[in-house]
């Protein structure tokens, strides 16, 4: 059976974590939160314990991203799934463009679609493996980009199109590891388990001044809005360090030791660096292999932080992360949605170089030992 073999333990990374769902966590994370004991948990969220939290985070997220001074960094529960619900009431005023690549930047434009009191939205798309290119689009007020498509291991720069919309970047699985420049978007949302090696169920999301002042006239004008979904009320929230509602504290805990961490690498440009010479392993060795191809074809399409090799099809590639799984590497499948003979695998920040570089050796490994 397959699950039978063995990869030797030389070859094996120190840890087998390579998802671009959830990513991976970093033990010392996961330490810390431990020793915080009561600290945190457990606790109410008005006080100054949580609020301390989402303080670091607010100002961790500034120092990072190099933000100008009127920008404001807001968090809120749901994640960014909750941001495009949240955006079709308090960012779009009457129709939106979206850029669609794959599954994820199509489901922004689904949210958009179905909104009673917006336009059908524009589509500008192309085919998965690519991104569009988005120029002026007449009537819209909203022009929706895609930073890193997570489906399809797609990276999208960010240039702010010649219409007078607001630019809304879904920037989940690139957020804190690919470089871009504030100024070209209006708000830069994101869950934290990706590249801020966190948890799941939160938003935080970087809003220009012309993003609140947005958010500020569409409250002004009185559309009816469920509160959980009121940016006005989420921007208010923030800037008194708190969420609307209750948050998940280890959530906050991850997150605002994480992008402390990151600091510490030398901020995005650097940590930006250090994903893209991983990735850059992944890809020369599928270039190397006759059996191996990268998905994306055009090397400055291809994403930093999100690998996708398709293989040949004599190689199960369900088979081969059925046998990675079996020795500890996990989470290597292909999109199921996108239906290719694919491996995708994380490059996040938190994955250490030098367990890419076991990665693809074991993967030689099983490839040899299934032919």
């Amino acid at each position: 059976m397959t699950a039978d073999i063995t990869i030797p333990p030389d070859l094996l990374p120190a840890d087998g974590r390579f998802g671009c769902g959830p990513s991976k966590v970093r033990q010392a994370s996961v330490e810390a939160l431990a020793a915080s004991g009561t600290r945190y948990l457990g606790t109410s969220h008005r006080q100054p314990a949580v609020k301390g939290l989402v303080g670091r985070i607010r100002a961790g997220m500034r120092d990072h991203f190099g933000l100008p001074e009127d920008y404001e960094v807001i968090l809120g529960n749901g994640g960014a799934t909750a941001f495009w619900d949240a955006a079709c009431f308090g960012l779009i005023e009457r129709r939106s463009a979206h850029a669609v690549f794959g599954e994820f930047s199509g489901k922004f434009a689904a949210s958009a679609r179905i909104a009673p009191h917006l336009e059908d939205p524009v589509l500008v798309e192309s085919e998965p493996g690519t991104h569009p290119t988005v120029g002026r689009v007449e009537g819209v007020d909203v022009y929706a980009l895609t930073h890193n498509e997570t489906s399809t291991g797609v990276a999208m720069p960010l240039t702010r199109p010649a219409g007078n919309g607001l630019v809304l970047v879904d920037a989940t699985s690139g957020a804190g590891a690919i470089d871009f420049d504030p100024a070209e978007v209006d708000a830069y949302y994101f869950s934290p388990q990706k590249a801020f090696g966190a948890e799941g169920g939160i938003f935080v999301a970087l809003l220009s001044p012309a993003a609140q002042a947005r958010i500020g006239a569409i409250r002004a004008s009185g559309r009816p809005t469920p509160p959980s979904l009121d940016l006005s009320i989420a921007l208010d929230n923030s800037t008194k360090d708190q969420t609307y509602n209750t948050p998940a504290v280890s959530s906050l805990f991850l997150l605002a030791d994480n992008v402390e961490w990151l600091i510490d690498r030398g901020g995005l440009a650097a940590v930006a660096k250090e994903t893209a010479a991983k990735s850059q392993v992944i890809y020369d060795w599928a270039e190397a292999r006759e059996w191996a191809t990268p998905f994306v074809t055009d090397p400055a399409m291809r994403s930093p932080v999100v690998c996708t090799v398709d293989l040949d099809d004599a190689i199960d590639a369900g088979e081969v992360s059925a046998v990675l799984r079996a020795n500890g590497i996990v989470d290597t499948e292909a999109y199921r949605k996108l239906g290719r003979n694919q491996l995708r695998l994380g490059t996040f920040p938190a994955v250490d170089h030098a367990d890419v570089e076991a990665l693809v050796a074991s993967i030689d490994h099983v490839v040899a030992a299934l032919t």
